[in-house]
């Protein structure tokens, strides 16, 4: 007799091979599903915490974009975050800080959703990678801090291609034309986008791209950098067994602070040099080149390391609301998408 004539081996065999059918046949394709899943959430929660952080953050912005932007020339228009902002109600009203906020809306959408998917997505490459063999079989621990510090760069870098067309529409919407003694307002996007196409090309959207590399990749690990080493402090303080849910809401808000600051405040040089490039206008530069290291040159003999840093202290200002709100957003609503059952 066969021994898989046998009722009761046929039918652990036939059990068990059909359990390796199903687990065949239902396994890929549940972990592609869980992979778009984590996708959907990160872009959609990350947009979403984008937005709401932009709103806080914008007429700070407007300001430190008009500080940045300055001619070289002496005296200079603004003598400060505050003198700039006053004149800047007198001249535009209360809604004229806001104006041009649309496409810095899509901006904020687009790179905090690329931010964070590409953080997790370089988190889980560097974990399945292997380089991190404490790692293996323990997907509670976290990446060393280092590692999480290389994911930071790297979705920062990646964020880059994607912000520079959004900031450089921006930046035009924010700074006002100036002839002679008139102040004449920007046109509207659709304008200045057409009218960056007409006289710069498709490459012209990216006039600032190193600027806004330089700031976004090493900004990115000193904004993931700052927010888990605040964390991981709180942690310690509490006694080390503690997961990023159990700590208050308070501690993260205050995580995402220090995050924003540290974001800011380290490459700032950059975004300034970045924020000349993308104001000046488009019809004076026709056939010129502005690189990155000749504006750098320029506004250093002109202005120095102050100048460097002109509306900096404006904009870690506003980054401390701005961070802690775009941080504390993604994780809640993470937390609450529908169908979810376990920590994030």
């Amino acid at each position: 007799m066969d021994l898989r004539e046998s009722p009761v081996l046929a039918g652990e065999s036939g059990s068990r091979l059909s359990t390796s059918i199903v687990a065949q046949e239902i396994t890929p394709p549940t972990l592609d599903r869980t992979q778009g899943t984590e996708a959907l959430k990160d872009v959609a929660c990350g947009s979403v915490a984008g937005i709401v952080g932009k709103y806080f953050e914008y007429p700070f912005d407007t300001v430190k974009v008009r500080l940045q932007s300055q001619p070289n020339h002496l005296p200079l228009k603004y003598n400060g975050p505050w003198d700039c902002f006053k004149k800047s109600l007198k001249q535009d009203g209360f809604l004229g800080i806001y104006r041009g906020i649309s496409a810095p809306l899509v901006g904020a959408a687009v790179e905090s959703s690329c931010l964070f998917f590409s953080y997790r997505i370089l988190g889980d490459m560097l974990r399945a990678s292997g380089y991190y063999p404490e790692l293996k079989g323990h997907p509670e621990k976290d990446l060393p801090f280092i590692g999480m510090l290389y994911c930071g760069m790297g979705a920062g870098a990646l964020t880059s291609l994607a912000l520079t067309p959004i900031e450089l529409v921006k930046c035009k919407m924010q700074v006002p034309l100036e002839t002679g003694s008139a102040v004449i307002a920007r046109p509207g996007i659709a304008n200045i986008i057409a009218d960056i196409y007409r006289h710069q090309g498709l490459k012209g959207y990216w006039n600032g791209q190193l600027g806004t590399f330089i700031r976004e990749t090493g900004g990115g690990a000193a904004w993931f950098g700052g927010y888990e080493a605040t964390k991981m402090g709180f942690k310690k303080y509490q006694g080390g067994a503690v997961m990023d849910d159990d700590l208050p809401v308070w501690q993260r808000m205050l995580s995402g602070s220090m995050a924003g600051v540290a974001y800011n405040f380290i490459f700032y040089p950059a975004d300034t040099v970045k924020s000349r490039m993308q104001t000046e206008d488009v019809k004076q530069v026709t056939g010129q080149k502005l690189s990155f290291s000749a504006v750098f040159k320029a506004h250093w003999q002109q202005h120095g390391l102050k100048g460097m840093y002109r509306g900096c202290g404006i904009t870690c200002a506003r980054s401390v609301p701005s961070s802690a709100f775009i941080f504390t957003v993604y994780e809640e609503l993470k937390k609450r998408w529908p169908g979810q059952t376990s920590d994030l």
